[in-house]
């Protein structure tokens, strides 16, 4: 399936809309749910999916698979085009909003101590992921950080379930590993 995916891609980077085709048929379904679990609408997952194969034509000339798989390609740009759809509406909304509607004009953000410490160990843990194997790292990302579940993820692979589980307890492992060694864990 990812040798086909590939195939595609550089086939639709040479200009043929054939293998653009081709790769929509075959991946629509998983971008679109990506799409529709971020955004929890299913206009906006659509034409969040149509951006993302806009996308791909347009780029597909720039795709590396020494980065990742066409599947971890696909999903990344389909995260992305999916936040674009919800800060857009998001910030649409904001400007919509009456006045009295705003409130307290209190802030209820954390004292800047506690966002340093924060953004310090979210940082930690961003380097400990980009240190797993690529399998382990795309398992993680799509498990905790996008929200599939074991048996979604799975399918969305291609991969047997225990692969995907064997996956992310193996990077887990590792995580734990990287963080302990870099101070950002007990």
């Amino acid at each position: 399936m990812e040798i086909a995916w590939n195939d595609y891609i550089e086939r639709a980077a040479a200009g043929e809309p054939q293998a653009l085709a081709r790769l929509y048929d075959e991946t629509c379904h998983l971008i679109y749910s990506v799409a529709m679990r971020i955004l929890g609408n299913q206009a906006d997952a659509e034409e969040a999916t149509l951006d993302v194969y806009s996308q791909v034509w347009r780029s597909a000339k720039d795709y590396d698979r020494g980065r990742g798989s066409p599947s971890s390609w696909l999903i990344m740009l389909a995260r992305s085009r999916s936040l674009d759809h919800r800060r857009r509406r998001t910030s649409r909304k904001e400007h919509e909003a009456p006045l009295e509607a705003a409130g307290d004009p209190r802030s209820d953000l954390e004292p800047p101590e506690t966002t340093a410490a924060l953004a310090q160990a979210g940082a930690r843990v961003r380097a400990a992921v980009e240190e797993l194997a690529p399998d382990q790292k795309q398992a993680i990302e799509l498990s905790f950080f996008m929200g599939f579940t074991h048996s979604e993820l799975a399918e969305a692979l291609g991969q047997p379930l225990g692969t995907v589980k064997t996956r992310i307890r193996l990077g887990l492992s590792r995580l734990r590993q990287l963080l302990r060694s870099s101070g950002g864990m007990p």
